[in-house]
């Protein structure tokens, strides 16, 4: 028997469509159709019904569909928006009654983890979260927050990375440098793969071949490291046009890398050489992808930038719902989350349409600052309190 494998919800509408008119049911349809008195097609009701049930279309009252009449660019535009809404319904959010965001910081779910939390990232199951001041990188699990690991010796941590079954983490020193964690083994010290990067490295990403960071020395740089099974792992460095990387981020198909002096976001190729350069806001920080565009937080003008991937055009510069120092970006697959260092909150915007779903306290003096989603819950880190959020 072939192996079951999980549809889409638009396939599954589709499915559930067809099954319907096979399994004979149009013809017990009577002369209207669902509350629709002008549906007497038996052929179409099953689809009429199957988009008023799940809200993408409402008909023209309540009686009534009006079956013959054309439908306009925004009346098209509409039904788009109500089926990527519906599309909702399979997320994993809704089917874990997950729905609601937190309203305050006494609902917060808090894991305290070590000095200094900086960045963190998910691997799926848990949460990796590298602490800049005691030198360590924690890892909890991400189902109820406990922290079940620590590695030591990251000096300087920064960043992780999730890659190739390991995690790796920038040392954001002198010289800059890159460690390693195998998750399958005892936690210790950390290992050192790369120690020649120039000094301060504060950003990373990986491309599926090479991996690529963001270096704010004072002339600032981009590396790209060459993994490989002998150490240490090969590096180049380009410094031509950047002034202080701030951050790096991957699309699936290019590297992104903010500069935070020249208020630009930069598009580089695989020999990091600038291809593409976008004016953003001032100071921006460490942006996000939501599949689609790029969403580039600018910490000095207090906004966010967001530009299409594909063709590095600006679609908006978002402001208000609480951006307060802005610093970094997080998707779900719904929703875009930005943490506001400055005003000890976060933002959210629905990803689909850039609206606004509110701000949100952190807690007094948490200056959140990393973020990322396990799919489910967006995790935060509180460096002002020594804690991980799950939110």
């Amino acid at each position: 028997m072939e192996p079951v494998r999980s549809r889409s919800p638009v396939l599954l509408i589709f499915a559930a469509t067809v099954a319907v008119l096979i399994g004979g049911a149009a013809g017990q349809l009577l002369a209207v159709c669902g509350p629709f008195t002008d549906v007497t097609d038996p052929t179409f009701c099953p689809f009429v019904l199957e988009i008023f049930y799940l809200g993408i279309t409402t008909g023209t009252t309540p009686t009534t569909y009006d079956p013959a009449s054309s439908v306009s660019r925004l009346q098209m535009s509409a039904f788009l928006s109500r089926t990527v809404d519906a599309i909702r319904r399979g997320g994993r959010r809704t089917s874990l009654r997950t729905l609601w965001i937190p309203k305050n910081a006494g609902v917060l779910g808090l894991t305290s983890v070590g000095s200094g939390p900086d960045h963190l990232e998910s691997d799926g199951v848990d949460i990796w979260v590298a602490n800049h001041f005691d030198a360590s990188v924690s890892r909890v699990r991400a189902s109820d927050g406990a922290l079940l690991q620590t590695w030591t010796a990251a000096q300087s941590a920064r960043r992780p990375l999730i890659m190739m079954g390991r995690v790796l983490v920038l040392g954001e020193t002198t010289p800059g440098k890159i460690y390693q964690i195998d998750p399958t083994g005892t936690p210790g010290v950390v290992s050192t793969v790369v120690s020649n990067l120039p000094n301060g490295p504060r950003g990373i990403a990986f491309d599926g071949e090479l991996i690529y960071t963001a270096n704010a020395s004072v002339s600032g740089s981009v590396s790209i490291v060459t993994p490989g099974p002998t150490l240490p792992w090969p590096v180049s460095t380009v410094t031509a046009g950047f002034t202080t990387p701030f951050a790096a981020i991957y699309d699936g198909a290019s590297v992104w890398v903010t500069d935070d002096s020249a208020d630009k976001l930069f598009q580089i190729d695989p020999a990091g050489s600038i291809k593409g350069i976008v004016t953003v806001g001032t100071t921006p920080g460490s942006p996000g992808f939501d599949g689609a565009n790029i969403w580039v937080p600018n910490s000095a003008s207090n906004s966010i930038t967001v530009v299409r991937a594909s063709s590095a055009v600006v679609l908006d510069t978002l402001t208000g719902n609480g951006l307060n120092f802005p610093e970094e970006i997080a998707f779900d697959g719904e929703r875009v989350l930005v943490t506001n260092e400055g005003g000890n909150s976060v933002s959210l915007w629905k990803a689909a349409d850039l609206s606004p779903l509110g701000s949100f306290p952190t807690g007094t003096a948490t200056s959140p600052r990393g973020a990322c989603s396990d799919g489910v819950h967006f995790w935060i880190t509180l460096n002002g309190v020594d804690q991980i959020a799950r939110f």
